[in-house]
């Protein structure tokens, strides 16, 4: 993405008057920026709609889903915004965070690597949301969603996860915050409010969520969405020097350079984005595809001796051996466990030549003696920084067989990446759609669902309840009820 430097700013170092040169006042200006949205950012930003409907239709049924569809159901409001599969309107915060959750359960939508990682994709469910409580058109849901992703990647891009303690959440919070700022034409004063008190909301240790993984980006989106809600009423943000210096760098910052489009410029970031063919973490799609890849080059998977797998140092510490976390290695852990163990992914992708978003991870695939056997054999190193395969989710294997044999191949990017082999088209995230909802939403409400989103540019005020597709009430009854507070 092209970038201007007149717009990169740096964490300052020292107290200084609250200007509208802090980072927080050039997110809002773009957030406030009447730019046109290009076709190309229109069209992307339908992929995503697709997306997430796909998989927040194959996690319908799933537990911490019904868990969240729960809560929100005790918050009906007019005109309020949908909770995903089902009619009646209700609270846009709680509704947001149902959707929230049933988007990210199953690690199924979109990502972005850089210095920090991302799953822009999280914004989503609170743009929407808002746009339907407020009676808003397709149109201001693009441009809502294309600032959100514009901040989230240009958050991402800037920021170093080396450097910062705070995760990836707090990026999404300013985001939402600043979409939201488009999707409702707030003034830019109004947007730096709101953005100051997502910062100061959404900001956690990497470490904090562990256990509420799912349930941390849609919690994160309802914050926001009360933080831009407060900034309306006139809640401001910290206006003195130190505070305003607090309030950033103890959220988001240090940083580097974060570069923002300039007044005028296009929001193409959506762009860079990448879908997730697989339902696992980001950095385990470019090893799943390469191990289905040279599958048919290794004869006797039984024959094979060690298999040394050059990652990303990133990704070395965290879903390899690097990270010193017996869990990657065992057979009994939970689904979640096994999705960041990129030694168990390329082992289930290597002897099944496919992976399914629940066999490759049900308990007696992920038991079954041949597969513990060949498991152990996995380990994985850093990717010299010299190595042709220079992406920080990039893989080259290294399989020692039996005989002496060693096979190598290598994958810099996953194959649905942008610059993947297949990189994912219309056709594909369609394809993914009606693969998820199928058995979930009825073919004819899928069609209806698909016919709508595609012509999003043209759905007028009051319209966009249509976005929701409904799911079959014969799921809805099989999930378990839940009773809580919230009735």
């Amino acid at each position: 993405m092209t970038t201007t430097s007149d717009r990169s700013v740096r964490a300052r170092t020292d107290a200084a008057d609250v200007t509208q040169l802090d980072l927080g006042w050039r997110i809002a200006e773009v957030a406030a920026d009447p730019v046109a949205v290009p076709a190309e950012t229109q069209a992307m930003v339908i992929n995503r709609l697709i997306d997430n409907a796909a998989v927040s239709a194959v996690s319908v049924g799933r537990r911490l889903v019904g868990v969240a569809r729960a809560q929100a159901r005790a918050h009906r409001n007019t005109p309020g915004a949908a909770i995903f599969g089902i009619d009646g309107t209700f609270s846009p915060e709680w509704a947001a965070f149902a959707n929230g959750v049933a988007a990210h359960d199953l690690e199924f939508h979109d990502a972005f690597l850089a210095g920090h990682h991302a799953h822009p994709s999280g914004t989503i469910p609170a743009l929407v949301a808002v746009a339907q409580h407020t009676g808003l058109r397709g149109t201001d849901v693009i441009r809502g969603i294309a600032t959100a992703y514009e901040v989230h990647i240009s958050l991402a891009r800037g920021l170093s996860q080396r450097h910062s303690t705070f995760d990836h959440d707090a990026h999404l919070g300013v985001s939402v915050a600043a979409g939201l700022g488009t999707l409702l034409r707030l003034p830019a004063p109004t947007i730096r409010a709101a953005i100051g008190h997502a910062a100061h909301l959404t900001a956690l240790p990497g470490r904090s969520r562990s256990g509420w993984h799912r349930h941390t980006p849609a919690h994160t989106g309802k914050l926001a969405i009360e933080a831009v809600d407060r900034a309306m009423r006139g809640g401001s943000s910290t206006l003195s020097a130190d505070d305003a210096q607090d309030e950033l760098d103890s959220t988001l910052w240090p940083a580097e350079h974060v570069s923002l489009p300039a007044m005028g410029e296009p929001k193409r970031a959506i762009l860079d984005s990448y879908p997730r063919q697989h339902s696992a973490g980001y950095l385990g799609q470019a090893p799943i595809d390469l191990a289905l890849r040279m599958r048919d080059r290794i004869s006797r998977l039984g024959d094979i001796e060690s298999i040394v797998l050059r990652i990303g140092h990133h990704a070395h510490l965290v879903v390899g051996t690097g990270s010193a976390d017996p869990h990657k290695f065992e057979p009994d852990v939970s689904r979640n466990a096994l999705s960041q163990s990129v030694v168990y992914l390329f082992a289930v992708a290597l002897q099944d030549g496919v992976w399914h978003h629940e066999r490759s991870y049900a308990a007696e695939r992920a038991q079954r003696p041949d597969t513990v056997e060949l498991w152990q054999k996995i380990a994985t190193a850093d990717l010299p920084s010299t190595d042709s395969v220079k992406t920080p989710f990039g893989v080259r294997a290294e399989v020692t067989m039996a005989s002496g044999e060693v096979i190598v191949d290598e994958l810099a990017v996953a194959d649905a990446h942008p610059a993947g082999v297949h990189p994912f088209e219309r056709k594909d995230y369609v394809a993914k759609f009606t693969e998820l909802a199928e058995g979930v939403i009825d073919r004819r409400e899928q069609q209806r669902f698909l016919d709508v989103v595609t012509c999003l540019n043209d759905l007028k005020r009051g319209s966009l309840g249509m976005l929701n597709p409904l799911v079959d009430s014969r799921i809805l009854d099989e999930a378990p009820t839940t009773y809580g507070v919230f009735r």
